[in-house]
């Protein structure tokens, strides 16, 4: 797969990654190298990464908790302290080896930690992979709102390696893929079709997707690195995807959603306002549901459960003087950012999900 260049890094591919990620490596000798991981990436991904690194360098590494709930302050702090106690430096290498949580938490640590130290991302899940891997974002939750705390801070280079996606289980493969999805119905339809041609999902299947994903998001991430524009078509489906996705992730009585999971169930939603606010194709919206109820299952939503989702909206970290503002389709491909939305259709929309 051909490089992709994105601001002033690459995002590189497969085994040519390691060849990239080697001559850095060769040529910046950083003082120390950490490696951060959690507990899954540790066991089934890191042996795969040691094999394959070429450095003199000193390496130590960092374990974090893994899962949405460790995406903190409280654990930035303490790879902080790890990082103090083993002797990081500013010419340290911090190489961030997991799915969204260490990319992100990692990407933050890294910036913050001496005023900034170098990092690099290697994302593990198809979920990081296509989402993650671009843009610039890091950052941690605070309590169950996401992603309140972070700054925009590029990578040294990103690593993709589709090997690691045969460490993760089908649900995190499926999480991913809504990010491939939201990239299908609001930027490039072919990508839509393609999903909609699986007869069973597969990394062989996915893999093919990947590539265009990341091309997509780079595109737009190039063209609007700050979200003052396009960029905000990246959140389709995600401003209500949020607000359940920490609705369940705050409430004791309810399994956890993954971040796919929720961003589907905002998609149902959001194309369900687009139909009723911009004109969005009515039968597409029904087969938009079929497809990702199939790909995803219900989620068992009650009414008593609205009131909370519906607030959590109010600190979505897009809105601005309290307004929610939501990125709508008018069909495939066509979009129109900052829709403002009534409470009384929100509750139509959760209630189309239900039905």
């Amino acid at each position: 797969m051909k490089p992709i260049l994105s601001n002033n890094y690459f995002v590189n591919f497969n085994d040519e990654a390691y060849l990239k990620l080697n001559t850095y490596l060769a040529s910046n000798i950083p003082s120390k190298i950490f490696i951060l991981v959690d507990e899954n990436t540790n066991q089934y991904c890191l042996p795969i990464l040691l094999e394959v690194m070429e450095t003199t360098s000193e390496i130590e590494i960092i374990e974090i908790e893994a899962g949405e709930e460790n995406k903190n302050l409280d654990t930035c702090t303490g790879v902080w302290q790890a990082l103090t106690e083993l002797g990081a430096d500013r010419k340290s290498l911090l190489i961030n080896l997991g799915g969204g949580v260490i990319t992100d938490l990692g990407g933050f640590v890294a910036s913050c930690f001496k005023r900034g130290i170098a990092f690099i991302n290697i994302p593990t899940t198809l979920l990081s992979m296509v989402d993650a891997s671009v843009g610039g974002k890091t950052g941690v939750d605070l309590g169950v709102l996401k992603n309140q705390i972070g700054l925009f801070s590029d990578p040294e280079m990103v690593l993709i390696d589709t090997r690691y996606l045969e460490t993760v289980t089908e649900r995190e493969i499926r999480s991913g893929l809504a990010e491939i999805i939201k990239y299908g119905l609001s930027y490039d339809v072919k990508l839509w079709n393609n999903i909609k041609s699986f007869k069973e999902l597969t990394i062989r299947g996915i893999s093919t997707l990947i590539h265009r994903s990341i091309e997509i998001k780079n595109e737009v991430v190039t063209e609007d690195p700050k979200e003052h524009g396009l960029r905000k078509i990246l959140n389709f489906g995600h401003t209500l995807g949020h607000a359940i996705e920490s609705y369940f992730l705050e409430s004791e009585n309810k399994e956890k959603l993954t971040h796919g999971e929720a961003i589907a169930i905002g998609m149902i939603t959001e194309t369900y306002l687009s139909q009723k606010l911009l004109n969005f194709p009515e039968d597409e919206v029904a087969d938009i549901k079929s497809k990702l109820l199939k790909i995803y299952g219900n989620v068992i939503i009650e009414t008593s459960d609205y009131d909370a989702i519906i607030e959590l909206l109010i600190h979505d970290k897009k809105n601005v003087g309290g307004q929610v503002n939501f990125v709508l389709l008018t069909n495939y491909e066509n979009f129109k950012f900052n829709c403002k939305v009534e409470k009384k259709l929100l509750i139509d929309a959760l209630d189309y999900y239900r039905s």
